[in-house]
């Protein structure tokens, strides 16, 4: 009786959709399922199982609920590129847009038919979901001058302050302030330094609630935490959440001044297909978070994960949709943390902040050249190290270089560097080779700048060559000197920009001499030196008092074994046959 009544129950459920499909054609219930018009949907295992077992009435009631929705739902399969976003229907082994190879993901999209209209995918509907959606006429929606816009804000207060000197270093990030209603991701690798340097400066915030959400901790960590770092806030709110939707609601409940979001790989959209971090699901998340910011006017800080090779996680199109990208780099064992600006449409990428780690968390370093000097009031004879002064936006910081050749044992022979870009770094060793006739080619040369700074600009040139032939031709640099200037090709120096900013910073440390190039003839700084030179040679010659070795003729057998004067005791020569000398000239 009971398996009779379980037959017709399930022969009710058959006719009852049929009637409503025509598409279905045959009774038995796997071929029911297989002939139904959404058969990409329900092709999953569970509904055929579901099909195919004696179900209860309630297992019954709960596949008709998912059959409904099914029938309500399409279904979108795509391939979006991780490198620039490009959506594309079919699998290829390239992007077609930048051609990157093996960067296609598929992924897939759950578009109610019942949902509103307009467009946006799972992130709009959150949005609306909440009650912050931007349902604006066509009235409204109209063009302004830009002289309005520029008349109806003071910009000169527009943007937000942060609390502290950490705050401070970060707004100089930022371009001088927080803008309202920004969209900030914050990449770094793990444990440098990301959620406690929000933290920090959100938890010394007294003006306004800020709400501090964490899909990686949970409540209690965090104030354990907050404790550690001595913050002691009463507008700081803490929630330990994955589902965006609650994060939207209580953004519309507390009204913040600004959002910090740990991280966007770990929240997720119930609306959106993927489980957390997966494509689809940061880009939703991340389409939400910024509907909201504009249209609350709140600044939200989104941490993001990296991968192995440094890149931010998750599609190309998250870094596209932000208004700013920092990163905050440094090495784990060293206390130094440099936060750079990849992205800014508020203010220059060239800014940097540079923080130190303690035990109260991250401070904020107000001279950072002391940090990237080492003592140099001792009498080290045997250092070959130089100080360059590299411009990081607006600011001047002095670096030291250290370079260190011996004889290679195996060839070739190696070049290592650390902090130094490898073009510029292979462009000063070759017109060391070929200008200075300085012979390297069997020389090991390792270059290193201390505190893992990393020179991207061409006036610190001049630091790293003359700091390699100090120590090939092993003689110290003067302590007070510093060296500014780019290298050319042809061994010449030339002019860099905001040289009397870079001079100022130098004189400060307690530097008297300065190396720069010969267009420097009208620059004057009190209490410094400038040593005008034109080319690598003529520095090398100040310097060290080093003549660069003259032409080698295979005619002679003569052999310079040093450069320097005669009065110096250090000058030679000796006899070698034909073949000998051919052979050194061969090899540099």
């Amino acid at each position: 009786m009971k398996n009779a009544s379980s037959s017709s129950l399930r022969y009710c459920w058959r006719h009852r959709i049929s009637s409503r499909h025509s598409s279905f054609v045959g009774w038995s219930r796997v071929g029911l399922l297989d002939s139904c018009v959404n058969r990409r949907f329900l092709r999953r295992g569970s509904f055929v199982r579901q099909a195919n077992a004696g179900l209860s009435w309630r297992d019954n009631q709960a596949f008709a609920e998912r059959r409904a929705y099914a029938t309500s739902a399409k279904i979108k399969h795509g391939f979006v590129c991780e490198n620039c976003g490009t959506i594309h229907a079919k699998w290829h082994g390239f992007c077609n847009q930048c051609r990157q190879a093996n960067s296609l993901k598929e992924f897939t999209n759950v578009v109610s038919s019942g949902s509103s209209g307009g467009g946006g995918g799972a992130g709009a509907r959150a949005v609306e979901g909440v009650g912050l959606a931007d349902r604006a006429t066509k009235a409204e929606l109209k063009p302004q001058r830009l002289a309005e816009i520029t008349a109806s804000k003071n910009h000169l207060h527009w943007r937000l302050s942060l609390p502290g000197k950490t705050g401070s270093e970060i707004a100089r990030v930022l371009g001088g302030g927080l803008v309202p209603g920004s969209l900030i991701l914050v990449s770094g690798d793990p444990g440098v330094g990301k959620s406690t340097l929000l933290l920090q400066v959100f938890g010394a915030d007294e003006a306004a609630p800020v709400l501090y959400i964490s899909g990686e901790e949970s409540v209690e960590q965090i104030g354990n935490r907050a404790e550690r770092l001595k913050i002691e806030s009463n507008e700081i709110f803490i929630l330990s959440a994955t589902d965006l939707d609650v994060v939207l609601t209580w953004i519309q409940e507390i009204v913040p001044r600004a959002v910090v979001l740990d991280s966007i790989q770990t929240v997720y959209l119930p609306d959106a297909s993927g489980s957390a971090g997966s494509i689809s699901q940061v880009r939703e998340c991340t389409s939400a978070l910024l509907r909201v910011a504009k249209k609350t006017n709140t600044a939200i800080f989104l941490i993001g994960h990296v991968t192995k090779s440094g890149e931010i996680a998750g599609p190309r199109t998250l870094e596209h949709m932000v208004d700013v990208c920092l990163h905050l780099e440094g090495d784990r064992l060293l206390s130094q943390r440099l936060l750079r600006s990849l992205k800014n449409r508020f203010g220059s990428t060239k800014e940097v902040g540079v923080f130190e780690m303690v035990d109260n968390g991250l401070r904020a370093v107000e001279n950072p050249s002391l940090m990237f000097l080492s003592d140099r009031t001792g009498e080290d004879s045997n250092a070959s190290a130089t100080v360059g002064v590299a411009l990081e936006g607006s600011r001047p910081l002095l670096v030291e270089i250290q370079a260190l050749c011996s004889p290679a044992t195996s060839l070739p022979s190696k070049r290592t560097f650390t902090g130094v870009d490898p073009s510029r770094f292979n462009l000063i060793v070759a017109v060391l080779l070929k200008q200075a006739r300085l012979r390297l080619a069997r020389q090991d040369i390792f270059v290193n700048v201390v505190g893992g700074f990393r020179l991207e600009e061409p006036a610190t040139d001049i630091a790293v060559a003359v700091a390699i032939a100090s120590s090939y031709i092993e003689r110290p640099v003067p302590r007070d000197t510093v060296f500014v200037g780019e290298l050319g090709l042809g061994g010449e120096l030339r002019f860099v920009t905001q040289l009397e900013r870079r001079l100022f910073e130098a004189s400060k440390l307690g530097f008297k001499k300065c190396i720069v190039p010969q267009g420097a003839k009208g620059v004057k700084v009190d209490g410094m030196e400038l040593i005008l030179c034109s080319s690598l040679k003529d520095v090398l010659e100040k310097v060290f008092n080093y003549k660069s070795l003259p032409q080698q003729r295979k005619s002679g057998a003569t052999v310079h074994l040093d450069a320097f004067p005669e009065e110096d005791g250090v000058c030679g020569e000796v006899q070698v046959g034909q073949d000998a000398l051919d052979d050194d000239l061969a090899n540099g």
